[in-house]
């Protein structure tokens, strides 16, 4: 049966769920070794035609090997990679049906837009009157008309950017290969490429590859995004499940901001499970059911804008039989250590014991005139049953 996506989907496009579908590019068992160093670990992975898919990890992960074993710049110590049905061993770069698009952007300083646009094409002997037509419709594409003339050193960043990908994509590649493109830009303009990135690939129905370190990045353009550690793809999901049901503590703690809390299994069955926190005086009570047995340790991840914050302690539930202490359910209590004012948002951490804190995220709707919350605040928190996951890896 097809997995239903969790939350807001970008677009009615999930081929990866029909068992029938073709992929249009594959890795198969692929691994590639410097030396003695292992950069790519028996690796297999599917992308579909048309998708918009991101490699997803931080530096020496092996993100950009794969791009470039893809590209044809490095050559795969075992295993197959295939493109549109096709085994790419053997097959130089400039005869693959891809185009990389560099961080650098590497444009010809001694060239005019349209001619860095249309160097490619002159390569590849087409005539004058073809080239012409299509170097006007990648100005088209990118909004560079006005720009035709300059040289890249008379444009700005985010212009230069949009000359690269208008090269890149003026030979029709069946494959966009994106190598950390926006890595040079400064946040806002970053933010405003990435929605225009999506609307070229919607519009040519070009299948893009990005490979980024930037987590919002890859959770913005993305249809599906592969996460790597060390040379491994540790889970394959769209944004919104990789974000909500991430499959480890690896994967939740490196996509977006995450409570981590240590608990033991009291039970657990289909309508859920019960955990008691480790160290703690609070028990959490989840819809999430889980694989590991009652004594069982695991981890419970909770996004911080999924916590409520309030001030006063929580409530706690009556002494149980035999004198124990009382616990709370869903809810503890804690005090105020900092406060991360960001505009949009604050983010309090609340010491629950110890040096331990939890985060939760409050949205600000209104303008700040007097913090509610503040420092040193005795403060109660607490959940929902289906706010959480349990993680066992």
């Amino acid at each position: 049966m097809a997995k239903k996506p969790i939350g807001p989907v970008r677009r009615a496009f999930a081929p990866w769920d029909d068992p029938a579908a073709k992929p249009f590019i594959e890795f198969q068992n692929v691994t590639k070794r410097f030396g003695d160093f292992t950069a790519v670990d028996n690796l297999s992975l599917k992308i579909y035609e048309r998708e918009f898919f991101a490699l997803l990890g931080g530096s020496g992960c092996g993100k950009t090997t794969m791009m470039r074993m893809l590209a044809g710049f490095e050559t795969p110590t075992e295993g197959r990679i295939l493109l549109d049905g096709q085994d790419m061993a053997g097959v130089p770069p400039y005869r693959r049906p891809a185009n990389m698009m560099f961080q650098s952007y590497a444009l010809f300083p001694h060239m005019s837009v349209e001619a860095n646009i249309a160097f490619g094409l002159k390569q590849d002997k087409m005539s004058k009157s073809a080239i012409a037509e299509r170097v006007v419709e990648m100005l088209q594409l990118t909004k560079l008309e006005q720009f035709a003339k300059r040289k890249p050193h008379q444009l700005s960043g985010g212009q230069r950017q949009r000359v690269a990908l208008a090269r890149a994509l003026a030979k029709k590649p069946k494959v966009l290969l994106l190598d950390e493109p926006l890595g040079a830009l400064d946040r806002k303009l970053r933010e405003e490429t990435q929605f225009e990135l999506m609307a070229i690939q919607e519009d040519l129905k070009t299948t893009f590859l990005i490979v980024t370190h930037d987590q919002e990045e890859a959770m913005t353009v993305a249809d599906r995004i592969a996460v790597m550690d060390v040379g491994k793809i540790v889970q394959v999901a769209s944004p919104s499940e990789i974000y909500e049901t991430p499959s480890s503590k690896f994967v939740a703690d490196f996509i977006g901001d995450v409570n981590l809390i240590e608990a033991k299994v009291l039970e657990t069955s289909e309508g859920g499970s019960l955990l008691q926190a480790v160290g703690y005086d609070f028990k959490i009570d989840t819809v999430e059911q889980t694989d590991a047995a009652k004594g069982d340790i695991v981890w419970y991840a909770i996004r911080p804008e999924k916590i409520r914050i309030a001030h006063g302690e929580s409530s706690k539930s009556e002494a149980s039989e035999g004198g124990a202490s009382a616990i709370g359910t869903n809810g503890t209590s804690g005090e105020v250590w900092d406060i991360a004012y960001l505009g949009d948002v604050s983010i309090f951490h609340s010491r629950i014991g110890g040096e331990t804190t939890l985060r939760s995220t409050v949205a600000n709707v209104t303008r700040l005139v007097e913090r509610p919350i503040t420092w040193e605040d005795q403060v109660a928190l607490s959940w929902d049953r289906d706010a959480g996951v349990i993680l066992t890896a």
